[in-house]
């Protein structure tokens, strides 16, 4: 008998347990190295093919990053959480599986759990929310999903990879109690509920321990306390030490074929510096997440082709969430707007209007193959004779973009001779191929690449040209040399140091509609010694740069004369991405004069807020509706015409707390001190400790304490929503259920709508009078513990005047604090008041519970 019983997971056991004894220490070294930039090898001696893993967490980008294998583009994960719905996450990772078969992907490098532990984190578009059980709830219908399709996840990254800076070297000093209740957390949900077949181990280190070597949190707490059964893989050439980090329980060191492993545990093995059952308990978990995948022979997949979910349509699942996921932070009564009465029209304004933010930078970057524009959205649903006029009104980037709109290339890749080894059509002028090249293109003689092509410009004028990247370079426009030399970066992070920065190299006067030959000529600077095999780079362009005045003047004349102002602002690539961290949270360029200047003449004025993660919005006051929009994948333009013109209610509730400066934000400090980044603030992050400083003692503070600009779990819809009753019944404690609430409402309001019932946990304290924003003390016994926590939610919809139920069951843990002199956990007795409310500042109904 195996610990799975009988069925499927036995005789999967049995054959990984077969394979396993037929293998010598060699094979088993080798199948714990990445082969390449994706892949492990297969194994033809046991019929064991070779497992291929992707990025990314929004969309499954495949071996090869290229436009000539598109990807659907979904809502970034914070657009996802701020839907609050499970179900619709399961519904996009389906999606996501169903993608990653039709690219060949057995593993999908996603889901990212880490918190929202300050909003400067580079990465926090990636990640779900400052809270872990909205973390791990939507955390756990995704990873659900993404297994109901028969593919794996590695749910990233374990642990403590909150910001970016020094990520590779960082350590991280977290205390056990906030490791545990905040942290840990959204991945015990996970492993607990969805038995995810991978976890990702992170570059940083924990308390002085790398990740990737980190025995306690690996052995002892993932697979020992939670029983976790799949493979831990490494983030990207985060495994530095063979012995480190075999002891450690890392299975997978990726990517290949420079690792740590294969060759190298081998002769450490021989060595007599690792025990050779370390790595057959690594290579039987890599074997039980092949045979999962259906790449073992002999035995079934864990999900056959037949019992796959029924294949889903990207596009309008994408679309879906987009608009669920646009939190109404602020309206006047504007929205929804009706379509049959906008005398003078709409004016739509923004860069990022024309040209949409859909997508933060990094590894979860993926070229769909198409993407709507805001503006392209509204002109296809408003009516044909409502006028629509547009004004870029303030340019957000501060740095060329790699070519887009307007450029058609190639790169073509040849050998020292000139003769053409292959070539690869070219969406948006980056050459990004890591590990896996063009059909033809062998790395050995590889000598040049050339991104060639045309170019025809939408305005005209003195256009700029540049190049991102390491190596030779040669930039040609229209017949124009811009450049010719060489181009070194240093960075402390390999891939920004690998990928370079945007540097300008001339202008060109073009004049629009009329098409330029352009070319830039790269010489990959091969003697620089690669864990893998890659060529990146890019060509640049900016368009003719306009006085900022004259800009703005054009966006308010056009604001002027319509009915409403629609205003996008956004976030660049370069203020939100993986391998740095935020240093403010303004909006880049002058997009705070123009929302400022439309609204001064438009008093009708709606902004679309395009972030991954919160933004100061100082005219806040000043506009009549404000719609948060996130990254909103590529059916951006099309959600957003449904929400603003009320064809679908948004929907979303924010998953994180938006500060109204940052220096009101409790947490700010992402960057380390001699490698160091303490965690001071223990278990207050987001609303916790917003709570918190609301009660300390006014003799304590210099001034009042600052309220958040919008607090967690807000967000308005297109009706009202009256509490009608709640009650409480004590939950079945040995099963992990402290109590089940029911919530009746009533949709109070003309529309049909949605809302989702949110239910906080306070200790000692009395039911809240309405509008009563922090009415609990902290605990008397335990002044570190939070004022209240989210500890159970549930959406509901109803037809005007309609009633609605909801059944919500409260886990223990929210009962429970990490007892760190027993190292377990400890359920906290005594009287707690459970309120069902709108937001955290909108409480609406209360009812006490007794534990214990």
């Amino acid at each position: 008998m195996t610990p799975y019983g009988q069925g499927p997971d036995a005789e999967r056991e049995r054959a990984v347990e077969a394979a396993l004894d037929t293998l010598d220490l060699a094979a088993k070294a080798r199948l714990l190295a990445g082969q390449d930039m994706w892949s492990l090898p297969a194994l033809g001696e046991i019929g064991l093919g070779s497992l291929v893993m992707s990025d990314g967490p929004i969309g499954v980008r495949g071996r090869r990053w290229t436009a000539d294998d598109p990807s659907v583009a979904l809502p970034s994960p914070t657009a996802l959480a701020a839907t609050w719905d499970p179900g619709l996450a399961r519904r996009a990772g389906r999606l996501l599986a169903q993608e990653a078969h039709r690219k060949g992907v057995h593993v999908l490098l996603a889901p990212t759990v880490n918190l929202h532990r300050s909003p400067l984190g580079g990465r926090h578009f990636e990640a779900y929310s400052e809270d872990p059980y909205l973390t791990g709830e939507i955390g756990t219908g995704y990873v659900l999903g993404v297994q109901d399709g028969g593919v794996g996840v590695t749910v990233k990254h374990f642990v403590g990879n909150d910001a970016e800076t020094e990520r590779f070297t960082v350590d991280n000093r977290i205390g056990a109690r906030a490791l545990r209740e905040l942290y840990l957390a959204p991945f015990e949900a996970i492993v607990a509920q969805a038995r995810p077949w991978g976890v990702m181990a992170a570059y940083n280190a924990v308390d002085g321990v790398p990740m990737t070597e980190h025995d306690a949190l690996v052995n002892g707490v993932l697979r020992g306390e939670w029983g976790f059964d799949g493979v831990v893989v490494s983030d990207w050439l985060a495994a530095r030490s063979t012995t480190g980090a075999i002891r450690g329980g890392l299975d997978i060191a990726m990517p290949g074929p420079r690792t740590v492993y294969g060759e190298a545990l081998l002769a450490a093995v021989r060595a007599g510096e690792v025990p050779e059952h370390l790595v057959d308990a690594a290579a039987r978990r890599v074997l039980r997440l092949a045979a999962r995948a259906g790449l073992l022979a002999g035995t079934p997949a864990a999900v056959s082709v037949a019992e796959r979910p029924p294949g889903i349509d990207g596009e309008a699942l994408a679309r879906e969430i987009a608009a669920r996921a646009c939190v109404l932070v602020r309206n006047d009564g504007l929205l929804p707007l009706a379509a049959d009465a906008l005398p003078g029209g709409v004016a739509v304004i923004g860069a990022a209007a024309r040209d949409a933010r859909i997508l933060g930078g990094g590894s979860a970057q993926v070229f769909p193959d198409h993407v709507v524009s805001p503006l392209d959205g509204l002109r296809a649903a408003l009516p044909a004779g409502v006028p629509l006029g547009y004004a870029l009104g303030a340019d957000p980037g501060t740095e060329l973009s790699a070519a887009g709109p307007g450029f058609a290339l190639t790169a073509v890749a040849r050998d020292a001779e000139g003769r053409e080894l292959g070539a690869e059509r070219m969406p948006d002028g980056q050459v990004q191929w890591l590990g896996e090249l063009p059909e033809g293109v062998d790395y050995d003689r590889l000598h040049t690449v050339e991104s060639a092509g045309t170019f025809t410009p939408r305005v005209s004028g003195a256009h700029r040209f540049g190049t991102r990247g390491t190596g030779g370079f040669r930039l040609t426009v229209a017949g124009r040399v811009l450049f010719d030399g060489r181009q070194q970066d240093e960075h402390d992070d390999p891939f920004e140091a690998f990928f370079g920065r945007p540097t300008e190299r001339g202008t060109v006067e073009l004049t629009a509609g009329e098409p330029v030959v352009v070319s830039l000529l790269h010489t990959p600077p091969k003697a620089v010694e690669l864990p893998i095999q890659a060529v990146g780079f890019a060509l640049l362009h900016g368009e003719p740069e306009r006085d900022e005045e004259e800009l703005l003047d054009e966006a308010v004349a056009v604001a002027r004369a319509a009915h409403t102002a629609v205003v996008v602002v956004a976030t660049t690539e370069r203020v939100e991405s993986e391998g740095f961290d935020r240093t403010d949270l303004r909006l880049p360029g002058r997009q705070d004069d123009l929302v400022a200047r439309v609204a001064a003449v438009c008093p009708r004025t709606v902004v679309i807020v395009n972030s991954g993660a919160p933004v100061e919005l100082p005219w806040r006051e000043q506009v009549a509706a404000i719609l948060l929009a996130w990254f909103p994948g590529q059916e951006a333009g099309a959600a957003l015409a449904d929400v603003l013109l009320g064809a679908v209610e948004p929907g979303g509730r924010l998953p994180t707390t938006w500060p109204a400066r940052l220096a009101d934000a409790p947490v700010t400090r992402v960057r380390p001190t001699g490698g160091v980044l303490p965690y001071d603030e223990g278990l207050f992050i987001g609303y916790r400790s917003w709570d918190r400083r609301s009660q300390e003692p006014a003799s304590a503070q210099l001034a009042p304490p600052a309220p958040p600009a919008y607090a967690f779990g807000h967000g308005l819809g297109y009706t009202e929503w009256t509490y009608e009753e709640l009650s409480v019944e004590p939950g079945d404690m040995e099963a992990g259920v402290l109590a089940t609430v029911r919530v009746t409402v009533r949709n109070s309001g003309a529309r049909a709508g949605r809302e989702v019932v949110q239910l906080y946990l306070a200790p000692d304290g009395e039911a809240p009078a309405e509008g009563l924003e922090h009415p609990h003390p902290a605990h008397p016994a335990d002044p570190e513990r939070p004022v209240r926590r989210l500890a159970g939610f549930g959406s509901v919809t109803a037809p005007p005047g309609g009633r609605a139920e909801v059944l919500v069951p409260i886990p223990r843990r929210a009962a429970e604090a990490w007892d760190e002199a027993a190292a377990g956990w400890r359920l906290l007795p005594g009287t707690y008041t459970v309120t069902a409310a709108h937001s955290l500042a909108d409480p609406r109904i209360a009812a006490p519970l007794r534990v214990g």
